[in-house]
């Protein structure tokens, strides 16, 4: 394909993204089932572009004096890609694929764009008006520069799996995809983020992953199962296991001792993780499905940690999940903050005294996080807050209280919340 075919393929992906409001990778996905022509080189180019412009939307808009799809995907090539002028130009009036020639307005935009520097914080950040508050509550005066890097392209982290691989054998066995050893993790490695227009070299190809030595994990993801501390030979509840990722992590970590039960509200999340446990040589798994009958049966007051991964508004990992942040409305963040309430209430009943809840959500909004600790610990006054971690290396990121918030800009992980909460004796 030509650029000026892949730029008008951008804009009807996203235009599906807008006006029909389907999540970008269902739109980039129909988009490719009728374009049979297109190569894998064309489709992560266009992906590629309508991910960038979902990010950083506000931003373009402002420096476009344009808040049109066309406006801001000019905008990325330009300000994102570093496309000059005359091959934008080139592009667009591409007389059979392009989307139109350059108007006089985006010319002049283009060439001297709106200062960024002058517009408001929520601009500046690619976050809605609507939560300037929450993020400004996380983040003070540096609210602006968090959202900027909640904007960047993430990187792909791996974590080697210790119940199949040492470090050392899966950096080995890694050697193809040039990645980085990470030091604040012996387990974790990554990929660094491609190219806008590239994908990243795919860990499937490696044949150690399918013998399960390493998964998928962001880095923030594999520090919040590790806030769990020791728990060889202990009993863990993953309440909101999911689809299994920081369940195989636990239970690394728990060597195949103990044992760690997996449970979600949704039964078909979890048959990826009777899969990916299988995979990962896990032994001391068991699945509790709620197509059973008091599926939690037996477990009262029996656990020494209880493992909440919170549903939330995803707002830590849109990096990856750009289009998120621009459906989210207060209705969605007030539901998601009420299941928060709903699984914690459910989870205390599970912990032994002198146990833990680890409370984890993908979330850099204090609504979801500390609000919600706060109100449970109101309403359970038996439990107390213990620090997160006790990693030197993470102090930098404990909140006063005690709770661990990572993200992109100050952890160069996707955004987690941890809290431990201890029960008492």
């Amino acid at each position: 394909m030509r650029d000026g075919g892949r730029l008008s393929a951008a804009i009807e992906v996203l235009t599906d993204v807008e006006v029909r409001h389907r999540p970008v990778k269902l739109a980039l996905k129909g988009w490719g089932e009728g374009a049979r022509f297109a190569g894998s080189k064309d489709r992560a180019w266009i992906s590629g572009l309508a991910m960038d412009v979902l990010r950083r939307r506000r931003s373009l808009a402002w420096r476009m004096g344009d808040d049109s799809l066309r406006a801001c995907a000019l905008g990325a090539l330009a300000f994102c890609w570093d496309w000059s002028i005359e091959r934008l130009a080139e592009a667009a009036a591409d007389e059979v694929h392009g989307p139109g020639p350059l108007t006089e307005a985006e010319r002049a935009a283009l060439a001297q764009p709106r200062d960024l520097a002058r517009a408001p914080p929520a601009v500046r950040g690619d976050y809605p008006d609507w939560l300037d508050a929450s993020f400004t509550r996380a983040f003070g005066d540096n609210a602006a520069a968090e959202g900027e890097a909640l904007a960047e392209r993430a990187p792909v982290d791996l974590r080697v799996n210790l119940l199949k691989a040492t470090p050392e054998r899966g950096a080995k066995a890694l050697e193809p995809l040039h990645v980085q050893a990470l030091e604040i993790l012996p387990t974790a490695f990554r990929i660094a983020a491609p190219a806008a227009s590239e994908r990243p070299g795919s860990v499937e190809t490696i044949p150690a992953f399918s013998k399960g030595w390493f998964e998928v994990q962001d880095l923030g993801s594999q520090i919040a199962a590790a806030c769990a501390g020791d728990i060889k030979g202990a009993q863990v509840l993953d309440l909101c296991a999911g689809g299994g990722g920081k369940t195989l992590a636990l239970a690394a970590s728990m060597g195949n001792t103990g044992q760690i039960y997996a449970y979600d509200s949704e039964a078909r999340r979890l048959a990826d993780t009777i899969r990916r446990g299988d995979r990962a040589g896990v032994r001391n798994l068991q699945i509790r499905s709620p197509v059973h009958a008091d599926p939690l049966k037996g477990l009262a007051d029996r656990m020494d940690v209880v493992f909440i991964d919170a549903p939330c508004s995803g707002s830590g990992a849109w990096r990856r999940h750009p289009d998120t942040k621009w459906r989210l409305t207060s209705d969605t963040l007030a539901r998601r903050m009420a299941d928060q309430d709903s699984v914690l209430d459910l989870g205390a009943g599970f912990v032994k005294p002198g146990g833990r809840i680890i409370f984890v959500t993908c979330s850099v909004l204090p609504d979801e996080d500390e609000d919600r600790v706060a109100a449970f610990l109101a309403r359970a006054p038996q439990f107390t807050v213990r620090p997160a971690t006790d990693r030197p290396e993470l102090s930098a990121h404990l909140t006063p209280e005690g709770y661990l918030r990572l993200s992109p800009r100050a952890a160069d992980t996707d955004g987690f919340f941890v809290a431990v909460l201890e029960r008492g004796k």
